[in-house]
């Protein structure tokens, strides 16, 4: 019984050791794994720290250099408004000894008129006494008829010089008027970039077209319906899809529509929608964008975000092919360059030259034309008289009461005319001239008429034997109504009629050598 407690003991006490051992040696394998993982993150801290310590040094060389340059930049800066300021000083100083001599030179001109206000006032006296004494008047009535007399010889005087200067300004006028055109044009509107706008999208192969198009033209139908278009594939081209529409600004979003959808090449109900309405919010927010460069560019001071808004609107139109965006800011600029060499407010001419045609933007949404739409919306948000009376009188609708209405009807006419701006059919304008030269064939008494200025003016020759001047004036009302009512032209177009009388005398020959032969008969 005893030696078997003390083998169980003994058992026990082995396994209990071998238990120990093999507890020791995980232990240590367990403290060695955590050494050797410990040395492997204190190297990755050391790497990691290293590294962020040479980024924070070269972030910071890059700024000291940074500083250093800016520094130097504006110690150049600082030495430069020294010189300045030196220049300043010099121009200043030699202003001031330029005005201390005009004082001095004031100073003796006063003095002189001075001097001659008292020789004057003796010689008046003296004549006042002399006219006393040998016209037998008293001093007043003497007053009295010099007065009278200096009237008439300033009178007489102011007459002769309106009249030269009148005539001097007639004779000038139209010289001047030319040169300022001229400066205007060479030195005023800057060169643009021409946008073109566009009116297809290119499909790049069937299958992207048969998404567009979707099962039974669901797909194509729901695009229409949300951009207010017409989508049509053109014939016998199927990679190009034509977008319909009077509206510019739907024609618009429905480009960047089909644009971001073709790109994305993910075509569902949904991801259409989604495309429209993100759509609509980048047009619309690129109509202010652009009113707000615009007003920029030409500095023209405060605007509505309204109006800038309306003057982005523009961009997407056109006018006989003319960006009306784009002739707006040539009107502007026209306009203002003109104004400058005339010495009116540059400021004002070049706004009123940007909105002379604002009515543009919505005369499609609104009823009206466009020059009263215009001129509503000036009132609308405050404008100035001067602007608002440039926007109606721009195309002769209403009375110009300012010069600068004058001057923006001028450089619209510019910027309309100047070749290359307006596109138009040759036959649509040979139809035109045509038609306004028959109109005038049609009249009784007419001998000939001429569509001439690119269909802006009708020249009517008439028969003088069969209309007089009176019959004239008739027949060219006549024709201006009929013009009106027949006819659709830009701008104005100018009726000439033409009456002239010719007398015609033939001297002969032979007379004159029968009177030569008695002479030198009679001479004989």
């Amino acid at each position: 019984m005893l030696i078997g407690l003390v083998l169980g003991y003994l058992i026990r006490r082995r396994q209990h050791r071998a238990e120990l051992m093999a507890v020791q040696a995980e232990a240590r394998e367990i403290i060695a794994q955590a050494t050797e993982q410990t040395k492997a993150k204190v190297d990755q801290l050391n790497q990691k720290s290293r590294r962020d310590t040479l980024a924070y040094q070269q972030s910071v060389k890059d700024e000291l250099t940074e500083q250093q340059s800016d520094i130097q930049v504006r110690e150049q800066r600082r030495q430069q408004r020294e010189q300045l300021m030196g220049q300043m000083a010099v121009r200043l100083d030699d202003q001031t000894a330029m005005l201390d001599e005009r004082s001095q030179a004031n100073r003796d001109q006063r003095q002189a008129i001075h001097l001659r206000r008292d020789q004057a006032g003796e010689l008046r006296e003296k004549r006042e006494e002399t006219l006393v004494e040998q016209a037998g008047m008293d001093v007043k009535a003497a007053q009295d008829t010099v007065v009278q007399n200096t009237e008439l010889e300033l009178k007489r005087d102011r007459d002769v010089e309106v009249k030269a200067l009148n005539d001097n300004a007639v004779a000038s006028a139209e010289r001047w008027a030319k040169d300022v055109v001229l400066s205007a044009t060479e030195s005023g509107p800057q060169d643009l970039p021409k946008e073109h706008l566009e009116h297809t999208v290119t499909v790049p192969n069937g299958e992207i077209r048969s998404k567009i198009i979707g099962r039974e033209g669901q797909h194509i139908r729901l695009l229409e319906t949300l951009t207010g278009t017409d989508l049509i594939f053109v014939p016998d081209d199927n990679t190009t899809l034509f977008i319909s529409t009077h509206d510019p600004i739907r024609r618009e979003v429905a480009r960047v529509a089909l644009t971001n959808l073709v790109a994305s090449r993910r075509i569902s109900a949904t991801q259409i929608e989604t495309q429209v309405e993100n759509a609509q919010r980048d047009v619309n927010h690129s109509l202010w964008e652009t009113g707000e460069q615009t007003v920029s560019l030409l500095h023209v001071g405060w605007m509505h975000p309204d109006l800038m808004k309306l003057i982005g609107r523009l961009k997407y139109r056109t006018s006989y092919g003319q960006n009306v965006l784009l002739h707006s800011i040539e009107v502007a600029q026209l306009t203002g360059a003109m104004a400058a060499r005339l010495g009116y407010n540059t400021r004002l001419a070049r706004r009123a030259g940007l909105l002379h045609d604002l009515g543009k933007a919505i005369d499609h949404e609104v009823e009206g034309t466009h020059v009263e739409i215009g001129t509503e919306f000036a009132q609308k948000y405050g404008e100035e008289d001067v602007v608002i009376n440039a926007i109606a009188a721009h195309h002769g609708d209403v009375e110009k009461t300012s010069p600068l209405s004058d001057l923006v009807a001028a450089a619209d006419a510019i910027s309309g005319a100047r070749p290359g701006a307006r596109s138009e059919s040759v036959e649509d304008y040979i139809n035109r001239l045509r038609a306004l030269e028959q109109i005038a064939n049609e009249q009784s008494g007419v001998s000939e008429s001429y569509a001439i200025q690119a269909g802006r003016e009708l020249r009517i020759i008439v028969k003088p034997q069969e209309l007089d001047d009176s019959a004239s004036a008739e027949l060219t009302q006549e024709v201006a109504k009929q013009v009106e009512a027949k006819l659709t032209y830009p701008g104005k177009i100018k009726v000439t009629t033409i009456r002239t009388s010719t007398a015609v005398e033939y001297v002969g020959d032979e007379k004159k050598k029968k009177k030569h032969k008695k002479k030198k008969a009679a001479n004989a």
